[in-house]
């Protein structure tokens, strides 16, 4: 009885709380994909100053993920202030969600909101690899500042703040399934995970090869050899096959004296080609797409409880099957540039959708039984308008959470060459870009490109040996 007066409660004053946190009337009767869709378009298409004309001026999801959006938007519109403030702003509002104590779910005014409308009302959770993203992108922030130091900062915070959210995801969902057995529900999550639209195949945690390469490098140019060889052994691990990322290993275990992991290395991999007195070192990481964006899917599914049973329906995320846009292959100086794939963002989002779903499964079935209660209560004592307004109220508010970083690369590639000193040019789709480097220097070179359009700029590293 205190849980259905709470959700009538929260039915009745629910609008007029739009103007607070995640409470919007989008929110209730739209999903965040559908109300994203002009932002993530133009950054499709690559028109990057309409993406940024199309940000919202109004709280979608948020400030953790409108921040988030935002600083990546603003990056790729190189409207780098705006985009450092988004990105701080954002880890701000991570920092105090962090903090807050792990609650039960229906212990918060917003809790009640998602229980009586859609998760679209809770704070957003977000995933370890966009936590990854946020310290990699204001990494790269300031280094577009040459402040290599608080770069390096970024590099550190970015494990640590991706430990903590794997750790306060499986506490939420120890806390769902106990609140599940406290209202004595039973879904049947087989016959859920059966039917639902395959999220990828990907085993076990997916760890961001492009965050612990551009780390390792970072640290190998501040001379810090113990802290760069560990982020190319984390890179190799995950990407074991990416020649850049078996030179930088190779290149720093030799300057820092691992002998014997040195030997495996050679045994495994052979001897890396060195760089003559007179060439130069080009490094180029390449950011391609963008990350496909969650899509609403229905399904009917058997609850069993204490009361009874009946058949109910299911409004969850999931991500459907797309062809990715193919890109020309880099040039550099007249020649075609081979790259080795270092990161693959869609498969870390299918996997972190893998990983919610059961929770989020928990949740769509408490909302769905607390709701079928109210209406059984108001058929009861309200007839059949109250039952057809609560039917239809139910009916217009059950939307997906489809919330996620939508803005982020699909892919990300890394290439090298050894080349003559002086000046160089390379071509990424018809987008020319020069620029010079030292004989026995490194030079590192960014390009990210969405439809016809790229953004590229350099940065000198100096001498790695």
């Amino acid at each position: 009885m205190r849980k259905s007066i709470r959700l009538v409660a929260a039915m009745s004053t629910v609008m007029l709380l739009t103007s607070c946190a995640n409470m919007s009337a989008g929110n209730l009767f739209s999903h965040y994909s559908a109300q994203n869709k002009d932002v993530y378009q133009a950054v499709e298409a690559g028109r990057y100053n309409k993406a940024v004309d199309a940000l919202p001026d109004h709280n979608i999801a948020g400030p953790i993920l409108d921040n988030m959006e935002r600083g990546r938007v603003y990056y790729l519109d190189k409207k780098y202030p705006q985009s450092m403030s988004s990105l701080k702003a954002s880890d701000q509002a991570v920092k105090k969600l962090q903090n807050q104590p792990v609650i039960s779910i229906s212990d918060t005014a917003t809790d009640i909101g998602s229980l009586a409308a859609n998760d679209n009302l809770n704070q957003y959770q977000p995933a370890d690899y966009e936590l990854g993203f946020l310290h990699l992108y204001l990494g790269l922030n300031y280094l577009n500042k040459n402040d290599l130091s608080g770069a390096l900062v970024e590099m550190r915070q970015a494990n640590q703040v991706q430990m903590k959210a794997r750790q306060d995801r499986a506490s939420e969902l120890r806390s769902a399934q106990k609140q599940m057995q406290s209202e004595g529900i039973s879904p049947n999550l087989g016959s859920v995970l059966a039917n639902y639209p395959n999220a990828g195949k990907v085993l076990g945690e997916v760890q961001n090869a492009y965050l612990f390469y551009l780390s390792a490098l970072l640290y190998e140019t501040s001379g810090d050899l113990n802290d760069a060889y560990v982020d190319y052994r984390r890179a190799l691990a995950v990407m074991p096959n990416n020649q850049q990322v078996i030179n930088g290993t190779i290149r720093v275990a030799n300057m820092a004296g691992m002998n014997q992991d040195l030997q495996l290395l050679i045994k495994r991999y052979g001897e890396p080609k060195q760089m003559q007195k007179d060439q130069a070192r080009v490094i180029v990481i390449e950011e391609e797409g963008e990350v496909e964006a969650r899509q609403e899917w229905k399904l009917s599914v058997p609850l069993a409880s204490s009361s009874g049973g009946a058949i109910y329906s299911l409004s969850l995320p999931y991500y459907p099957k797309d062809t990715p846009e193919r890109f020309a292959p880099l040039n550099l100086n007249g020649q075609s540039l081979p790259a080795d794939k270092l990161a693959d963002v869609n498969a870390m989002a299918k996997n972190d959708l893998s990983e919610r779903l059961p929770t989020i499964i928990i949740r769509q079935i408490l909302r769905i039984y607390a709701k079928d209660q109210i209406r059984r209560e108001a058929a009861a004592k309200g007839g059949d308008i109250s039952n057809l307004l609560l039917n239809l109220w139910n009916t217009f508010t059950e939307q997906a959470d489809t919330r996620s970083w939508q803005t982020l690369p699909r892919n990300v590639y890394t290439a090298s060459r050894f080349v003559e000193a002086g000046e160089q040019s390379i071509n990424a789709g018809g987008h020319k870009y020069t620029f010079n480097v030292q004989a026995g220097h490194t030079v590192l070179v960014w390009i990210s490109r969405q439809g016809g359009s790229a953004v590229i700029w350099h940065k000198q590293l100096g001498r790695l040996e």
